[in-house]
């Protein structure tokens, strides 16, 4: 997707610059003209700390070095993207906080009780948390809803993921957001969409889930419902990881200018959802 035309620079900050994403933002970033790099942002005990970003991704050199300094570092931003690890997002909700600076959270296995710190940062900052900043995922979401809401519920749902061998969610937050998904559209507790496996004995409106982790696989995630004698299956497979950092930049550049509040990327793509 283009990005969005905006009159005036936007400075980014990425935390966990060091990452898969982070280092993906870095190498998509020169795709939008309207968006400059200001901090990279790494945990104190990285080893990357003072290293140029440029050299970081194997390029020339950007004058940009990599900080464990989050209050400088959003000192010189209009905006935040973070895809670092679970255990800083309560630091980093703060310190976007204490800086009024929107955030764009794509950091997943998040602890079940960050609820209540991520409402109460959307009462004072623009606040976006996407498991899946791709624009395909979020159309997935969506059609998910739909085939739930419309689907007898004599229909089984389950949901399939495949990630590379290194990621270290137990199931990815997209796969869970899916989930979601059909349990809300169907009026079910969104506990029927935690982490059952797929595959045994069910109850009624349970939600399965089964995950593969191998290789270097980028990310796939099917939806699967399973009637007497049919079934429909919705996919999206990605095949290269800037997919996400485009459809991350972008939805930092909508951010931006947004007030406070809780946004996700359907807002950002403007669908209006069916349930």
């Amino acid at each position: 997707m283009s990005p969005p035309v905006r009159t005036s620079l936007t400075r980014v900050a990425l935390i966990g610059v060091t990452g898969r994403m982070g280092q993906a933002l870095l190498r998509a970033a020169p795709a939008f003209p309207q968006l400059l790099i200001t901090g990279a942002v790494a945990s104190p005990d990285s080893l990357a700390l003072g290293r140029d970003v440029g050299e970081l991704i194997g390029g020339g050199r950007a004058n940009l070095a990599v900080t464990c300094d989050l209050a400088g570092a959003l000192a010189q931003a209009d905006v935040a993207l973070d895809f670092s690890t679970a255990a800083a997002t309560a630091a980093t909700l703060r310190a976007c906080r204490a800086a009024r600076k929107p955030l764009l959270l794509g950091t997943t296995g998040q602890a079940e009780d960050l609820g209540a710190a991520l409402e109460e940062a959307a009462r004072e900052i623009a606040l976006l948390v996407a498991a899946n900043t791709s624009v395909g995922v979020t159309l997935l979401l969506e059609l998910t809803r739909r085939a739930a809401a419309a689907l007898p519920a004599s229909y089984d749902i389950d949901v399939l993921e495949l990630h590379h061998r290194g990621k270290r969610d137990g199931l990815s937050g997209t796969a869970l957001a899916l989930g979601r998904a059909a349990a809300e559209a169907r009026g079910m507790s969104p506990s029927a969409a935690t982490s059952r496996p797929a595959g045994g004995l069910r109850g009624d409106g349970e939600i399965g889930f089964a995950a593969v982790r191998a290789g270097d696989l980028v990310g796939e995630h099917t939806v699967l419902f399973c009637g007497v004698g049919e079934q429909l299956s919705l996919t999206h497979r990605a095949t290269d990881r800037a997919i996400f950092a485009r459809g991350a930049l972008s939805a930092a550049l909508w951010l931006a200018s947004r007030p406070p509040g809780r946004y996700g990327m359907s807002e950002f793509l403007g669908f209006k959802t069916v349930t």
